[in-house]
């Protein structure tokens, strides 16, 4: 299926690679990848179950963070299995349509997790700076409108991608030098002029999790000018405990997403596999980490947890 350099042509499968220079490793590395992966599961699963059944978690904050677990299911079945099937079984071939299907889940619920998040820092703005107003202003409606909102911009803004690369020549190779299917790494196998794809995806990206991430600044400045004018050391620090949850689902979500970025328009002198496991676990750590933190840091659902794991060790 290998192509020469000048030959166009248009690929029916995809050779997925794994991590280029340590495919003799592979088997070992799918052991923390399977883990990570069942316990992304098992933690967003409880923690959706465990929201929906106790009436005192019904709060703007706790839907979010459904919609966020929810993506999160979504995006790492959406990818883990393929890859655990290359580690496991050598399976590297992926269907053209499909590598397109993956590479456009990834990246538009990467972008409504993103929107989530955002959602997230929205309900700690109104909280903090403007609480008499936080039931009047969060209402289920508004809960439901903004949900949905977040949900198709990513569906519709991301939906081109897959069609700016269906009808592309393809003159390099089809095998891709990743775990899975991704924009960047498929637009650098075309023979066809790319910067107008290029551009829009990079828009996209700016208009979705840049501009996110600008906003959730904007929030955190104006919580702490809110919270810094409180009376109280003990006001200030029990009204920013209520942030830290959120602050540290910011960090485990975007450090990884920007390095990642980063990495595939400017880095080309970083070595392959550094960030292709730094891609996986963009893809991998957020999920799992994101019910641990909530889980350690709010009582409710750390109860919830542990009435969970108590039934099961009955």
């Amino acid at each position: 299926m290998l192509a020469s350099n000048r030959t166009s042509y248009q690929p029916t499968t995809f050779i997925l690679l794994g991590i280029p220079g340590l495919q003799a490793a592979h088997m070992w590395i799918s052991i923390p990848f399977c883990l990570v992966y069942l316990v992304a599961l098992m933690g967003n699963v409880a923690l959706l179950l465990i929201v929906k059944s106790d009436p005192k978690l019904h709060e703007p904050m706790y839907f979010f963070l459904c919609m966020l677990s929810t993506a999160d299911l979504m995006l790492t079945s959406s990818t883990l299995p393929k890859i655990l099937s290359l580690f496991w079984f050598n399976d590297r071939e992926i269907y053209f349509e499909a590598c397109l299907t993956q590479m456009y889940f990834i990246h538009s619920l990467s972008t409504m997790e993103s929107g989530f998040i955002l959602t997230m820092a929205f309900d700690r703005y109104v909280a903090i700076c403007q609480p008499l107003r936080h039931s009047t202003v969060l209402t289920p409606t508004v809960i439901v409108n903004l949900g949905l909102a977040i949900v198709f911009r990513g569906a519709i803004l991301l939906s081109p991608h897959p069609f700016l690369l269906r009808w592309l020549s393809y003159c390099k190779t089809n095998t891709i030098a990743h775990t899975y299917c991704e924009f960047m790494a498929l637009i650098k196998l075309v023979c066809d002029q790319t910067k107008i794809r290029r551009a829009y995806s990079l828009m996209v990206a700016f208009l979705t999790g840049g501009l996110d991430f600008i906003l959730i600044i904007c929030s955190y400045v104006l919580i702490l000018f809110t919270v810094f004018h409180l009376p109280s050391k003990a006001a200030r620090l029990k009204t920013l405990s209520t942030c830290v949850s959120h602050v540290w689902v910011i960090l485990v979500f975007y450090t990884p997403a920007f390095f990642s970025f980063l990495t595939h328009r400017f880095g080309h002198h970083i070595a392959p596999h550094i960030h292709i496991f730094i891609a996986n676990i963009y893809l991998l750590i957020p999920p799992m980490m994101n019910p641990i933190i909530y889980g350690i840091k709010t009582k409710r659902i750390r109860d919830g947890f542990l009435k969970i794991l108590t039934i099961r060790g009955a």
